[in-house]
């Protein structure tokens, strides 16, 4: 059965939505980043729902298109920079900013200036800021193709790959931190 833009996570139906699947479609993503980003979509959404229950308003349409479209640079490179080249995509679709930018902000647990130059990336903070983007970025780092782990699975790999000191694993246990304390006891994702 061929999939396509249609296809549910069980979440909205909306424009946007709806938009964004047929946007990775378009850009000739491959079958497994859409697996992928429809993953995140899903806990995303769940993250988003489990915080709006503590009264936090979230713009959960902006979440779920930015978790199907995080990836959306991978139908050109699966590099670093997948992240600002798939941003550039993001923008010439039309889609609004805050979508760009969450597309943008999503690698790591984040990446400051510093770290950015060091990677071959333009100088600049990629820094999750909003709460729809630190959402997003969280979400993306619990879902391995489409399998979920629990955060200290990743921590264990992300450690391994960047090495135990690294400023990037702290900065995941602070991200993972503010979403579980907004998401409140008895909340947890994977």
């Amino acid at each position: 059965m061929e999939s396509g833009p249609d296809e549910g996570i069980g979440a909205g139906s909306g424009p946007l939505r709806k938009k964004a699947l047929m946007a990775l479609y378009a850009a000739g993503c491959p079958p497994n980043v859409i697996k992928h980003s429809l993953a995140v979509a899903e806990l995303a959404m769940e993250i988003s729902r489990a915080i709006e229950r503590n009264g936090v308003r979230i713009d959960a349409d902006l979440v779920e298109a930015g978790a199907l479209l995080h990836d959306i640079g991978r139908a050109r490179t699966h590099a670093i920079d997948h992240a600002i080249v798939g941003a550039s995509m993001v923008r010439g679709m039309g889609f609004p900013e805050a979508l760009a930018r969450m597309v943008e902000v999503h690698v790591g647990a984040g990446i400051p200036a510093d770290e950015a130059e060091e990677l071959g990336l333009p100088r600049r903070d990629y820094l999750p800021t909003t709460l729809e983007e630190k959402i997003v970025a969280y979400a993306d780092k619990l879902v391995d193709e489409d399998r979920r782990m629990a955060p200290e699975e990743f921590a264990r790999r992300f450690s391994k790959a960047l090495g135990p000191g690294h400023p990037a694993i702290s900065r995941f246990w602070r991200l993972h931190r503010e979403i579980s304390e907004l998401m409140g006891r008895g909340s947890r994702v994977s």
